[in-house]
């Protein structure tokens, strides 16, 4: 271990533990998630990558409304086809990333989300392009399970953030590809739909109820699942920084933004990340608060389930091999759940 390691202070993060932590039904997910991805192709046969990540503790972790391990299939499924994007597309020339090729790469992965209406003679060329593509696979895979469990406009949500997610990643490639260090304020813009929004949007199909579609577009609930998607982000940043010091694009994070903008150290930047992160869980928590007055039900339910993903989210990257150069480093301390 490095000096500079060594003298890593973590930040403590405001957030709750998860409500469910069950190793035996993340054993049995992950062994399920590790067959899907063999079998779609994903990670070019490299699959220690996808079982050191743990996506089907992630879903178990996230996910407490639900014991049937079909449903956590299918969220434990989108986020590893999420995951599979970024590194065979933005991070890992290993799996085939190139910059030169990620806006139309993206662009292509967004197509793949719905039906393209083409006409029939190409489509048939759509088709036969993108079928050999194990990213394009999974997120094909992924979306059609996805279909089986929600209704047409928990399905649609769930798209339309997708889509958001891919351009987010794209404008983040043009600043890997200029060498454009963001300012902060760019960077959360960036991570704003960058983010888990994905993987909360299915929340409502997972605890089997609706979440109705105007309360989804309510601009209060919008704030206040973008807040915490964001928090979760940060979470993410944090849990990171060891591995994306040592990476060759470190300053795509917030610690590195955070010290391009200040010029301050490695570890002031880490406990302005953490108040940042502890700011926007208090304004989700204040955003609960207002938007009970509307008496609704599958409302509670679902920031309910939200606090609840962000809870399992931290408590995965805590543990989860991705995100720490040396396991027996010390984790941030949580908050209790409250």
């Amino acid at each position: 271990m490095t000096d500079r390691q060594a003298e890593t202070s973590w930040p403590r993060l405001d957030c709750p533990p998860p409500r469910r932590d069950d190793p035996a039904l993340a054993r049995r997910l992950d062994a399920r998630v590790l067959e899907w991805a063999d079998r779609i192709g994903l990670y070019h046969g490299n699959l220690e990558q996808v079982r050191a990540a743990g996506f089907g503790r992630l879903a178990a972790l996230c996910y407490p409304g639900t014991d049937d391990e079909d449903l956590l299939m299918v969220p434990a499924r989108c986020a590893l086809a999420i995951w599979a994007v970024d590194d065979h597309y933005c991070d890992n020339p290993d799996l085939g990333a190139e910059p030169t090729l990620l806006g139309s790469r993206l662009a292509t992965a967004s197509a793949v989300l719905g039906k393209v209406g083409l006409p029939e003679r190409h489509e048939t060329e759509f088709a036969a392009a993108t079928r050999d593509d194990p990213a394009l696979q999974g997120l094909r895979s992924a979306v059609g399970h996805l279909r089986g469990i929600t209704t047409p406009a928990q399905l649609d949500r769930a798209r339309h953030t997708l889509r958001s997610l891919f351009a987010a990643l794209a404008q983040e490639g043009t600043w890997r590809a200029t060498r454009y260090r963001p300012q902060v304020w760019e960077y959360l813009v960036n991570r704003q739909a960058n983010s888990f929004l994905p993987c909360m949007t299915v929340i409502d199909a997972l605890g089997g109820y609706r979440l109705p579609a105007e309360l989804w577009a309510h601009s209060q609930v919008h704030d206040a699942v973008g807040t915490a998607a964001l928090a979760a982000c940060i979470a993410n940043d944090i849990y990171s920084a060891d591995v994306e010091e040592h990476a060759a694009d470190a300053d795509f994070n917030l610690q590195q933004a955070i010290i391009t903008q200040h010029g301050c150290t490695r570890q002031e930047a880490l406990r302005m990340s953490a108040d940042l992160h502890n700011e926007l869980m208090h304004r989700f928590h204040r955003h609960c608060q207002q938007l009970a007055s509307m008496g609704s039900s599958e409302l509670r339910r679902f920031l309910d389930g939200v606090l609840d993903w962000c809870a399992g989210s931290l408590a995965w990257h805590r543990t989860a091999p991705r995100y720490h150069r040396q396991s027996h480093r010390s984790a941030p301390d949580d908050k209790d759940r409250t």
